[in-house]
């Protein structure tokens, strides 16, 4: 039932070859990717740029507003698993696509704004499915058949995509909103996607290497009598790589991906709405503001390209605690800095660490449960993400309105890094991730907790 690391070891015999064509297609699909979540992670986290103006026009509250956004978060999570699910049956590419081409027709739509239900329906319930499926689950499930040795570094280089996207994308929505206004910015959001993203999505993304005669991490292969290489990837199989992907939930690892990830969530969907409004507080204009949030942003993909150059090297789940532990510090700032320190404080620090939790869980979730069911595993634990980002969203407002002020829910969400960081850093990476089965093959789990042993040597 469980995969062993035999199969690793005869892959470490085969002799690598170089690409047929020149270069490697994978690199074409990871920049369709890349473009992708620039454009979706971006338009969707510059929603805080738009608070001041709706909420000004239409008269709604923080809370009121937060609560619109929090829905969308928990149907975006709520979507996840099936969208992961979908995606491992029949393919990225279609998967993509379609998600593309809602999202940038219902992104235009929110031009037509007039009551905080037509933005619940539109935002909160279409957009946020749409984003679902063209996010970090479905892409890392795509780009995991593509490459294997340089998975870290290139499942960061397309999470730095929605890094970039915040860091050029919000700046340039608050640019547009004091010229056009908020309507007209988002009609041209939703254009960029429809007229860009979803074209070179169709034109680029192919779901494996044998679709285009080439192997995992372009190793090559033989087509002679139209037959498609065995793609080496597929020889690869986690230490609990189950047929069934519920048994996976029968392992300590997947529980301790997932619990963090929650705080993950907490920590970045409470910022990516209520930090410009903060900053706005502070005496910050709204293009100062814009610019720290852009800042950070422009951090993320320094620091995620970082993290994912390394993990390939060095102990992720090392790396991941890390990257916890060191946001943690970030939200310090927000509760010790005075004035303008805390908001350029923060971007500074978290920017560093922002994103860089994504490759690092997807990488140590296709390590040890392998690509089989890794959409819909992935998809579970962003469903826990976008719960804890719902709740820190809705509780950053509400708690706003009650105290006029946000140093109550920046304390909580930074106090739950200290468990992310812990949890973390108790995954026994070197017992069960297939990076280290050549040298260490994994034992059989039992029917019960399936990860016996100390609770937390750092292996």
């Amino acid at each position: 039932m469980w995969g062993g690391g035999p199969e690793r070891q005869e892959l470490a015999l085969l002799p690598k070859v170089s690409p047929r064509n020149g270069i490697y297609y994978g690199w074409f699909v990871l920049s369709a990717c890349f473009f992708a979540l620039f454009v979706v992670v971006g338009g969707r986290n510059s929603f805080g740029v738009f608070i001041i103006d709706m909420t000004d026009e239409f008269g709604w509250s923080r809370g009121t507003i937060s609560l619109a956004i929090t829905v969308g978060w928990l149907i975006n999570g709520a979507s996840q698993p099936f969208l992961g699910r979908l995606c491992d049956r029949f393919g990225g590419r279609r998967t993509i696509s379609i998600s593309l081409v809602v999202l940038g027709a219902s992104t235009m739509l929110l031009s037509q704004t007039n009551s905080i239900w037509f933005l619940i329906l539109v935002y909160s319930v279409v957009m946020s499915v749409a984003a679902g499926g063209a996010s970090l689950v479905t892409i890392h499930a795509l780009l995991a058949r593509w490459f294997y040795r340089r998975q870290g570094q290139v499942f960061s280089i397309s999470a730095s995509g929605g890094s970039a996207g915040a860091l050029i994308l919000s700046p340039f929505a608050a640019y547009l909103i004091l010229v056009v206004g908020w309507r007209m910015t988002w009609t041209v959001l939703g254009a960029i996607i429809l007229l860009l993203a979803v074209p070179l999505a169709l034109l680029v993304i192919k779901d494996n290497p044998g679709d285009v005669g080439e192997q995992s991490d372009g190793d090559g292969g033989n087509t002679e009598g139209g037959l498609r290489p065995r793609r080496r990837v597929d020889a690869l199989r986690g230490a609990f790589e189950v047929e069934d992907w519920r048994a996976s939930y029968r392992t300590r690892p997947i529980w301790q991906l997932t619990g963090a990830y929650f705080v993950c969530g907490m920590t970045t969907a409470i910022i990516s709405v209520h930090y410009i409004p903060f900053a706005i507080d502070r005496g910050v204009s709204l293009s100062t503001a814009a610019l720290a949030f852009g800042l950070m942003g422009g951090l993320n993909v320094i620091g995620v390209l970082w993290v994912g150059t390394v993990s390939d090297r060095l102990s992720r789940k090392n790396l991941l605690g890390t990257v916890y532990a060191v946001r943690g510090l970030a939200y310090l700032m927000f509760l010790v800095a005075p004035g303008i320190w805390a908001i350029w404080g923060f971007a500074v620090i978290a920017g560093m660490s922002w994103i860089a939790s994504v490759p690092l869980t997807s990488s140590l979730t296709a390590d040890i449960y392998g690509l089989r069911n890794m959409g819909v595993l992935n998809g579970i634990a962003t469903f826990s993400h976008q719960i804890g980002g719902a709740l820190s969203i809705y509780l950053g407002g509400k708690l706003y309105d009650v105290f006029g002020a946000y140093d109550i829910p920046f304390a909580i969400a930074g106090a739950m890094l200290v468990g992310a960081s812990i949890a973390s850093y108790c995954i026994k990476e070197k017992t069960y991730s297939s990076r280290y089965q050549p040298a260490q093959r994994a034992p059989a789990p039992s029917a019960g907790d399936g990860d016996q042993g100390p609770p937390c040597p750092y292996d």
